[in-house]
């Protein structure tokens, strides 16, 4: 299918359904019997237990696999800004995911408010019913202040999959590069086209893998030391990055051998691609449309492609990350992600890819492998527990 035959059956399909996502009954309640045993008398048992010792609801009530997927609208794909009522349809989107991918029972919350202190506080008071705080689509910085206060103050974990699957996919693909390529990942020179959530989420990453000469643009041009436009996310790039300053993202690609796209479509030219180290990696992963196309970049001179779309091989997608790192934290009842954790997913995902598997089509794993959730679930909760 093309886009717009996808885009099409998009509507027809949630208009059908009304809606992705359903609640389902995991016991019966179609006689006396099962409604006294269900709800009264019978369920003063199990309340009195938990009220007496309040880990039993962990294995009284689905906590253990009850997820909240919080939303404000204002980040929403490629759309940007589209307001609560509008995210609801990504939110049961990702619930799917979450449901199919990582076997957890999720709660789309998409909130009538753009104010961090309201919604630390709203989700503070929502925290006895889930075992997993998942935000999506909310802007940076503000995304960074509320993940920060929420990882302070919860006993549970939370996770931004804007910021983290992203990042993490991108390093589990750039990891298989250097296996494949015999490239030294801490001595490659790298170019970021984006600011936000999910690019600095990568640099941070890839400082953690040992790479040092991170180059980074936002929509005014290339951040720098010299700029006082910078908020304290951004200047810390800078400092972190032993980079020369180049004049724009042209300047800066000349000989990089490394460029991540996480900005917009059409902003790298196949002159450009062709000016950089020689077989040079491009993961353009902007969506729906990357900044370049993958065929341009292959006529430019590019060896080892990347996008986020579905529809080309190497799928530099969130979806490879997140269904493990729920399904890992939540087994052991993890009460952080740590850096621990993200580099072991990082890991597990790279290694997915056997040797026999790895080529430049084959970087990354099929995200549809309903095995490799298992696999970075294994590996997520056995840092957890470390």
């Amino acid at each position: 299918m093309d886009q717009a035959q996808i885009y099409e059956k998009a509507v027809e399909l949630v208009a059908k359904a009304r809606g992705k996502l359903e609640v389902c009954c995991k016991v019966g309640a179609s006689n006396l019997e099962e409604l006294s045993i269900a709800y009264t008398p019978g369920v003063a048992a199990p309340t009195r237990a938990v009220a007496a010792d309040k880990s039993l609801q962990y294995q009284y009530t689905s906590r253990a696999t009850m997820l909240a997927i919080v939303t404000d609208g204002t980040a929403v794909l490629g759309l940007g800004d589209v307001g609560p009522e509008a995210a609801m349809v990504v939110m049961e989107g990702k619930g799917v995911m979450l449901k199919h991918f990582a076997g957890a029972d999720p709660v789309p919350l998409c909130l009538n408010t753009t104010d961090s202190d309201e919604i630390v506080r709203l989700i503070k008071h929502i925290e006895p019913s889930f075992g997993f705080i998942f935000l999506e689509d909310i802007a940076a910085p503000r995304c960074f202040e509320i993940e920060r206060r929420l990882n302070e103050e919860l006993n549970i974990p939370v996770f931004h999959d804007d910021q983290h699957g992203t990042a993490i996919a991108a390093c589990a693909g750039l990891k298989n590069v250097a296996r494949l390529s015999g490239k030294d990942l801490s001595s490659c020179r790298v170019v970021i086209s984006g600011a936000g959530a999910s690019a600095l989420a990568t640099a941070n990453l890839l400082f953690e893998l040992g790479v040092k000469d991170i180059s980074m643009a936002d929509s005014k041009g290339m951040l720098a030391r010299g700029r006082t436009d910078l908020n304290s996310y951004k200047k810390s790039i800078v400092e972190r990055s032993c980079a020369a300053e180049y004049k724009d993202l042209a300047d800066a690609l000349r000989g990089a051998d490394i460029f991540i796209g996480l900005s917009r479509p059409g902003l790298v030219t196949q002159a450009m691609v062709a000016s950089m180290a020689p077989d040079p990696v491009i993961f353009a992963m902007a969506n729906p449309d990357p900044e370049i196309m993958p065929e341009d970049s292959l006529a430019a001179g590019a060896k080892y492609i990347g996008t986020g779309r579905f529809d080309y091989p190497n799928c530099v997608n969130n979806l490879l990350a997140f269904p493990g790192i729920v399904k890992g934290a939540m087994q052991v009842r993890a009460k952080h992600i740590t850096m621990a954790m993200k580099l072991a997913a990082v890991d597990a995902i790279a290694q997915y890819v056997t040797d026999e598997q790895l080529c430049e089509n084959y970087l990354l794993p099929n995200p549809l492998d309903m095995a490799l959730p298992a696999a970075v679930a294994e590996a997520v909760a056995a840092a957890a527990q470390r």
